[in-house]
């Protein structure tokens, strides 16, 4: 996929295509310091980093929420968000070297998404209308990271690939939950989570 199909299929404005371009240039530079995506993926990174992270947007109601992203990395999903409009956007980093490519990116592109350099479990707790998360751990995991960050109409937004219907049986042993199964636009066998009112099994 190149930039002109991208902007094709999403119908985003060539300005917001120009600012992601830079994103996955200032991405290639830096991957040859710092390992930030498999290697692999940059051959076809509009699909397999930008629009499947895109993907998640018409999951949510107004770019207006706010929204954490777990263990951002490179910042997929959340700051492909950020670049395309969404205005409060927090990405939770813990490694500083992917920090800086964040700040690097926010610079780049003139995006103010807020970079947390922390662990996500000494972050202090506060409300997001959505979370997010890909490739970063097991749903059961993802869920209880994203806890102190839900409210009771708070969404989670997890990219998940060909192993999503063992983490919802493994995470429904321990959570109560409301799932929708979307499927990935860029992967035959990713699955986006949409998952809603969770709540801790009680299985004592």
């Amino acid at each position: 996929m190149r930039s002109d199909d991208f902007q094709a299929i999403t119908g985003l404005c060539a300005p917001i295509v120009e600012k992601l371009d830079r994103y996955l240039a200032c991405l290639r530079h830096w991957q040859r310091r710092i390992n930030l995506v498999s290697s692999s993926t940059l051959a076809d990174p509009w699909r397999r980093h930008v629009l499947d992270s895109l993907q998640i947007a018409s999951e949510v109601s107004s770019p207006s929420k706010r929204l954490v992203d777990l263990g951002s990395g490179a910042g997929f999903p959340g700051m492909v968000l950020a670049i395309t409009g969404f205005s409060d956007v927090h990405l939770i980093e813990s490694d500083a070297r992917k920090c800086a490519f964040l700040h690097q990116i926010n610079a780049e592109t003139d995006t103010h998404a807020i970079v947390v350099h922390n662990r996500i479990d000494k972050v202090k707790p506060f409300r997001a209308d959505v979370v997010t998360a890909r490739a970063l751990a097991p749903l059961d995991s993802l869920i209880e990271c994203a806890q102190p960050f839900l409210g009771s109409d708070s969404i989670c937004l997890f990219l998940k690939g060909s192993k999503v219907e063992q983490e919802l049986t493994a995470a429904q042993k321990k959570w109560n939950m409301r799932v929708l199964r979307v499927p990935s636009l860029t992967d035959p066998a990713g699955t986006v989570l949409k998952i809603e009112r969770t709540g801790r099994r009680d299985n004592g």
